[in-house]
């Protein structure tokens, strides 16, 4: 299933561009579209479930597309995000926001499809991803981005590698059903749930992230560790 926002504030090209995406060849069996007609019903129709791809107007009264895709950003760095608008003037500003395409209306539906292809092809190749809930938010994250998950008293706290701290309402064992070995994430402890991927050195006791932070290795699961760490970065090639 493929989940597509439409933002604008014109109704009809709400309609058109839906038209458009109805007539797109390569869309997948399961498509869903959603239409908006301003940032904030947007952003609360987001953060509640995600979508897989944004096409986002520029020129919008009160919150202008700019200013919904950094919020949007704030907690989800991986949806796609297209600006589709009038004014080439505020392309340069799409590069603070982590835009994937920025299209001139009226929006050639060629060009449109082409994005879509493979903007729709990266998401199904690349960007698996884990959502999950906090106070403030409905987060969508990178597998690649975890170095760890670490079960702290009542708390669950995702560590990302970019040095953020994500704590989640969902319980830990939520991330144990989520995270699997095929996918780099080894539980190693009674607390911690490592990506294998950014693992700079072990011994017999612990683990260091590529952080620096340094996790324990319970004495029961030292040896399935180690054989799944060699297994799976022979496999990628790695060693």
């Amino acid at each position: 299933m493929l989940r597509i926002a439409i933002c604008d504030d014109a109704p009809e090209f709400l309609s058109y561009t839906k038209r458009q995406l109805e007539h797109w060849k390569e869309k997948p069996e399961k498509l869903v579209i959603e239409l908006f007609k301003d940032g904030d019903s947007l952003l609360e129709s987001h953060t509640a479930k995600p979508f897989d791809i944004i096409l986002l107007d520029v020129i919008m009264p009160l919150l202008n597309g700019i200013e919904t895709a950094a919020e949007i950003r704030r907690f989800d760095k991986s949806v796609k995000i297209v600006f589709l608008t009038s004014s080439a003037e505020y392309a340069v500003d799409s590069y603070t926001v982590r835009a994937n395409n920025y299209l001139l209306k009226p929006v050639d539906p060629d060009k449109l499809f082409r994005c879509l292809n493979e903007l729709y092809t990266d998401i199904l190749n690349n960007a698996k991803c884990i959502t999950l809930s906090s106070a403030a938010a409905v987060h969508r994250v990178e597998l690649r981005n975890i170095e760890y998950i670490e079960a702290h008293g009542k708390k669950v706290l995702l560590m990302l590698a970019d040095g953020n701290t994500i704590e989640s309402n969902n319980p830990f064992y939520y991330f144990q059903d989520k995270l699997l070995l095929e996918d780099g994430f080894f539980k190693c402890h009674r607390s911690y749930i490592i990506n294998i991927y950014r693992i700079v050195t072990y011994t017999q006791k612990e683990i260091r992230m590529q952080s620096g932070f340094r996790i324990p290795i319970a004495r029961s699961c030292h040896a399935e560790f180690e054989a799944a760490y060699f297994d799976l970065l022979f496999r990628e090639g790695r060693y």
